[in-house]
């Protein structure tokens, strides 16, 4: 119980920082290897005996090109030298500075990696491509490139550790918030499949994924299921991360409303959030064409493609434990996904679990941001269980 309380105590006070990170450099032209490790800059000592450091290393962009991200690493200071390791993906951000490796002032993003660290491994939390101290825009909700940066930080990761004079375990536990946890799943997925010759999954936890984004979360931003206003930046960003990708309409005034026609430029990772809100209109309603909602109840195959890639998250077996954590009356990745992921599962023989966390309000007003600060603890303890029994 005692070690218990102390992991959630250190998710709960990860706001009393030390010292902060400048802004990152961007990083030279990287050597040949994804997951090389390209430059690294302590950030702060937090409480709780955890240190953490920002990785800047090698992984390859949307087109399968060479590319540099960024991600935070969190070690616990002393303690054993061989450790395992937890990654976290986390949730959405259209600001590049709202990353783990540089969110200097807040905990919410930070929190998860000290959450894991303070128990006893080592943690990792990806900035995604594009964010950080990625350049270029963020290829939001591209299942792909989150599970390429995410094994390409374990990488970079396992050879910083090894620069400490410690080592990183084969196992990892994999779980995420949000976006981070199709991040979460993808990863999982690929470390089952051998995508990698040394790491192995050894758990998988998401946290509210909108895993269903074709059955369940787009028919949802159209009613009073999701936040309105919030519904509207959703689908913004789906629809120009998606076209960047993707081709999936020939031109902007095709899809978004007169006055909302250069969502490309506001998503572009360079906006804080509280810009972009106020750059939408209060619902999905004012902000799309006959021609954009069309598109999006009947994607054409272009999109369907992607779409089907997304929600491809929960199409496989886990042969680990694996466990779906929510909150009830999520207002932003409503409760549909986890149980379609849920029912996916089970269609390929696997039962698993869906954990109901309760809700909590208290960080930003809505539950969907709550079932992070209630579901981490919770996960910390069960991989903190399961890593005792091996």
């Amino acid at each position: 119980m005692r070690k218990h309380r102390r992991i959630i105590a250190a998710f709960l006070l990860t706001a009393v920082a030390a010292a902060a990170l400048g802004t990152p450099a961007v990083a030279a032209p990287p050597p040949a290897g994804r997951g090389a490790l390209l430059a690294h800059h302590p950030i702060s000592s937090f409480r709780y005996d955890v240190s953490l450091h920002q990785l800047v290393y090698r992984t390859i962009d949307e087109h399968g090109r060479p590319t540099t991200a960024s991600g935070l690493l969190a070690l616990p200071v002393g303690g054993a030298r061989h450790l395992k390791t937890v990654s976290f993906g986390h949730g959405t951000s259209v600001y590049r500075g709202d990353a783990p490796s540089v969110a200097q002032d807040d905990p919410f993003l930070t929190g998860p990696a000290v959450t894991f660290a303070s128990a006893g491994f080592a943690a990792v939390a990806p900035d995604y491509l594009g964010l950080g101290a990625g350049t270029g825009p963020h290829p939001w909700m591209d299942v792909p490139t989150e599970t390429s940066a995410s094994l390409d930080l374990l990488r970079a990761a396992r050879r910083f550790a090894a620069s400490q004079g410690r080592s990183l375990d084969r196992e990892v536990y994999a779980s995420g918030f949000s976006q981070g946890a199709s991040a979460a799943l993808g990863l999982a997925r690929a470390l089952q499949d051998g995508a990698d010759p040394w790491f192995r999954v050894a758990a998988v936890a998401p946290i509210s994924g909108a895993y269903a984004l074709r059955r369940v979360e787009i028919p949802a931003v159209f009613t009073p299921e999701v936040t309105p206003r919030l519904g509207a930046a959703y689908t913004a960003y789906l629809l120009t991360a998606y076209d960047r990708l993707h081709d999936i309409y020939r031109d902007p005034r095709e899809v978004f409303a007169p006055g909302y026609t250069g969502m490309g430029e506001l998503f572009d990772a360079s906006h804080p959030g509280q810009e972009v809100l106020a750059g939408l209109p209060e619902s999905v309603d004012g902000l799309l064409t006959a021609r954009g909602r069309e598109l999006l109840r009947h994607p054409n195959a272009r999109f369907a493609a992607a779409l089907r890639e997304a929600d491809s998250v929960c199409e496989w077996a886990p042969a680990v434990p694996a466990r779906l954590y929510f909150s009830p009356g999520d207002e932003q990745a409503v409760n549909g996904n986890t149980t379609a992921c849920q029912a996916s599962f089970a269609a390929r023989g696997v039962r698993v679990p869906a954990v109901d966390v309760g809700v909590d309000r208290s960080y930003s007003g809505m539950v969907h941001e709550g079932s992070q600060l209630l579901a981490v603890p919770r996960i910390a303890a069960w991989f903190s269980s399961l890593a005792g029994s091996r």
